[in-house]
């Protein structure tokens, strides 16, 4: 096998599920009638560039559209051929589930060239099962196989999300730590990550069914119809869970409003039953002639209980006013 950088692996069909592994030469070598050819290339690899320039036959539009350093899910039709590309979950350690792989493929019956950066695990998955011998016979099984396995991986990202909402609707109920709002952040965020790639992929899904190359067959499209039903429902899913995720942060801002408004109810009602005796200090405490009690030893008693009875005349009062 060549470098890794560049050719990731490469097998020509046999029709039964298995393959011949192949390198450079080998690819170069390869004629329409060896059987259907599979070439899996890192985009950003010189030597993958270079056969795709000098001697893969692909004219100059399709290159461009096959090294765009960002692509969104789309499906062209030409002569038999079909360019897609594709997003899938990112599985690779440490990675962000959200930040998409990009897989582009050019299809036809005789030849399929795929190209990634990053690990894409729906296609290791199927270098393994054509290794094995279980792989797809054809261009058609491949391109099935494809979408199913991507469809497969992202299933449990948009479950895993939508677990984190029902986490978030029963915890919003008894919680009071402002933590909820960074995890409320960040499952929309999560939702929105992947619906902007989903949407259009659920779009490129049902094209595929439709198409009519020749080396695409009805039960292929049946499944790849089944696929797009599939990132339909995704896509609802991620819509339901933002417009959840957007009620639950709506209770936890009524929830801290209904908290603050009863704490400034509480100073309110406080600061209104300490209003009168803080007026009778402030009479007294003036420091000008003719202040009643200055001469008197029970004055200073005779008022702190005065206080007090002020304050609870006022609760009473208030009480019975209901505003309290």
């Amino acid at each position: 096998m060549a470098d890794e950088s560049d050719l990731i692996c490469a097998f020509i069909f046999d029709g039964k599920g298995g393959g011949k592994a192949m390198d450079w030469p080998d690819i170069r070598a390869w004629r329409p009638e060896d059987g259907p050819l599979w070439v899996h290339l890192d985009f950003k690899g010189a030597n993958a560039r270079r056969w795709l320039a000098e001697e893969s036959g692909i004219d100059e539009v399709t290159q461009s559209a096959l090294l765009e350093s960002v692509v969104r899910p789309r499906v062209m039709h030409e002569n038999g051929r079909l360019f897609v590309s594709l997003r899938a979950i990112n599985l690779n350690p440490g990675a962000d589930a959200t930040d998409m792989v990009s897989l582009r493929m050019l299809a036809s019956a005789q030849r399929i060239v795929t190209l990634r950066h990053r690990r894409l695990m729906a296609v290791s998955d199927l270098r393994d099962a054509v290794a094995r011998g279980t792989g797809p016979k054809n261009a058609g099984e491949f391109l099935a196989a494809i979408a199913v396995g991507i469809a497969d991986r992202i299933a449990p990202v948009v479950d895993e999300i939508d677990d984190r909402i029902d986490g978030l609707e029963e915890e919003v109920l008894t919680a009071h730590s402002t933590h909820l709002r960074s995890l409320i952040g960040d499952v929309r965020r999560d939702a929105i990550a992947l619906r902007r790639y989903l949407a259009p992929q659920r779009d490129v899904m049902g094209r595929l069914a439709m198409e009519q190359a020749d080396w695409l067959s009805m039960p292929r499209r049946a499944l790849i119809r089944e696929v797009a039903d599939r990132t339909t429902r995704f896509v609802e899913d991620l819509d339901s869970g933002r417009e959840r995720a957007q009620v639950v942060q709506d209770e936890l801002n009524n929830r801290v409003a209904d908290q603050m408004n009863r704490t400034m109810y509480l100073l309110t009602v406080v600061a209104a039953i300490l209003l009168p005796p803080s007026l009778l200090t402030g009479l007294l405490g003036i420091n000008v002639g003719g202040m009643p009690g200055v001469d008197s030893g029970w004055a200073f008693a005779i008022v702190a209980l005065a206080i007090p009875v002020v304050a609870v005349t006022e609760f009473v009062v208030l009480r019975k006013l209901k505003w309290i």
